[in-house]
């Protein structure tokens, strides 16, 4: 292995590359990664320096206070290249404060700027050949922090680990959706921590999600904890519901994720003359909607699929079929949005930046 220093940033390369293993037209999302990741701890109150090094395991003690009291937040973003072999992210920003507002309400450390995007850019040029060309092709990228401090005494950790991986992608297909809306279970309550990316969130997503499924649904779309009458996500991402022409989504708030997909969604629909309406959606107009044929499509919005078109929806054990539609505005977006994130169509609104 060899070791150089490049802006503070210690880098210990891999004597050799997986990446001729790896087969870039057969990849199953999430489960390969790059060579290296990169790595910085928080002790004694202060951010040590960070580190790129070979993507290994490592070693926690038992009683690490991630395994006991779940403090765990992360991020999803990716990268792409153009034609030109450039490497671009789309929105970094948004990830960041996103992350560090993720970190205040789990009463973890806010990581500074100049650890995450150095990191972040200095790990991206070291695995840049990992990055494949082409609409479709992305690296995704996820930013994750835990608390290493040990002992089982219930109070927040006092080190941190904070660490970036990238996983190589191809478009992400779901196939066809058919969701199932919640009347009891709920993704989060008002005054928790349904805002933040934190793990907990997405494992207590997964028993009514397996319940779904066996009832042969792929997603649920969550409700508000209180009445169960809104809707607010659908499985893991934000979600849209176009009646005849325009589009409702609910707003963020305590319970709802602010969306990066989301929010560039809504100026692009708002740009092609889309009308968009942010207001809470009641159960109630998806159902009507569905039965008088005002209700055209739903869509999940999210960063591994960008857009997800939903086919059906059942609610209080009636199924309602969507009808199929020629012109998809859920579909127009996606195709919009990749296309600025690819580089192949104008960046008007600034969203793009150059590794």
């Amino acid at each position: 292995m060899s070791a150089t220093q490049t802006n503070k940033i210690e880098i210990v390369k891999a004597p050799t590359s997986k990446i001729k293993d790896v087969d870039f037209d057969n990849l199953h999302f999430g489960e390969i990664f790059t060579d290296h990741l990169f790595e910085c701890d928080f002790k004694n109150g202060a951010w040590q320096k960070p580190i790129i090094k070979p993507y290994a395991p490592f070693l926690l003690d038992p009683s690490a206070k991630v395994f006991h009291y779940g403090q765990a937040i992360f991020e999803g973003m990716k990268a792409y290249k153009d034609d030109d072999d450039s490497v671009w992210l789309f929105r970094p920003d948004e990830n960041y404060h996103r992350f560090n507002n993720s970190a205040t309400r789990m009463a973890m450390p806010e990581v500074p700027e100049e650890i995450f995007m150095e990191g972040l850019h200095q790990l991206l040029k070291l695995d840049e050949a990992w990055i494949q060309k082409g609409k479709g092709n992305t690296m995704y990228i996820r930013p994750f922090m835990i608390a290493t401090g040990t002992g089982v005494i219930a109070n927040p950790s006092d080190d941190y680990k904070f660490m970036i991986l990238l996983s190589p992608a191809k478009a992400y297909y779901s196939g066809e959706v058919k969701v199932l809306i919640a009347e009891h279970f709920s993704r989060a309550a008002n005054g928790g921590i349904g805002a933040a990316k934190a793990a907990g969130n997405y494992a207590a997503q997964f028993y009514p999600t397996n319940l779904a499924n066996k009832a042969g649904f792929q997603q649920v779309i969550w409700t508000d904890d209180a009445t169960h009458t809104k809707l607010e996500e659908a499985g893991t991402m934000n979600v849209f519901f176009r009646i005849n022409d325009t589009l409702f989504t609910a707003p963020t708030s305590e319970r709802i994720l602010d969306g990066v997909t989301r929010k560039s969604l809504i100026d692009l629909a708002k740009r092609e003359g889309i009308n968009v309406e942010v207001r809470p959606v009641l159960v109630s107009e998806l159902v009507e909607g569905a039965k008088n044929g005002t209700l055209k499509e739903i869509f999940g919005a999210g960063t591994a699929a960008v857009v997800n078109p939903i086919i059906g929806f059942s609610y209080q054990d009636v199924y309602y079929e969507l009808p199929k539609i020629e012109n998809s505005i859920a579909l127009q977006l996606k195709d919009k949005l990749t296309n600025i994130q690819h580089k192949l169509a104008e960046d008007t609104f600034g969203w793009t930046v150059k590794v």
